[in-house]
């Protein structure tokens, strides 16, 4: 049930700012965009809402790939956040950790993978169930490979 990787956290993240424009990119036929430029936005503001509470973990296997969380993408998880019926998790059953959709059908609390391959779990009374926290965002390679590297320059 391992589906995560805990990425330490160092130190305080340091302002990430990125510029915004305020044009759309149209994912069929392109336009030509505008050079207006929004302003900027500290990327550290949307992944780490709560930073003391937040944490990153890599994804490893395939049950949540119909929610697009992939093996080595990177996970932003706030343990701020109270886990509801529909959200993310990241939790740890009898001293396995796996990230799983939670979700309650009547009286019962199921962790639910988004892969049909993979058996929801059903999560039962007496059992050991820790929740680490709501997984808010995805951070998803595109180019392969640059993310594994600063990962490993971080050791």
């Amino acid at each position: 049930m391992y589906d995560v990787l805990l990425i330490p956290v160092l130190e305080a993240p340091m302002p990430a700012l990125v510029p915004v424009f305020s044009c759309r990119v149209p994912a069929g036929f392109p336009s030509p965009a505008t050079d207006e430029l929004e302003g900027l936005f500290d990327l550290n503001r949307l992944l780490f809402r709560h930073p003391d509470a937040t944490y990153l973990v890599r994804v490893m296997g395939e049950s949540m790939s119909g929610a697009e969380i992939h093996p080595g993408d990177l996970l932003a998880v706030d343990k701020h956040l109270e886990a509801d019926h529909g959200h993310i998790v990241v939790a740890v059953v009898d001293g396995d950790c796996t990230v799983k959709r939670l979700e309650r059908r009547g009286e019962t609390w199921w962790l639910v993978p988004a892969n049909p391959a993979f058996q929801p779990y059903q999560i039962r009374t007496g059992e050991e169930l820790h929740i680490w926290g709501v997984v808010t965002h995805v951070v998803h390679e595109l180019l392969p490979g640059r993310l594994t590297a600063l990962l490993h320059s971080r050791d």
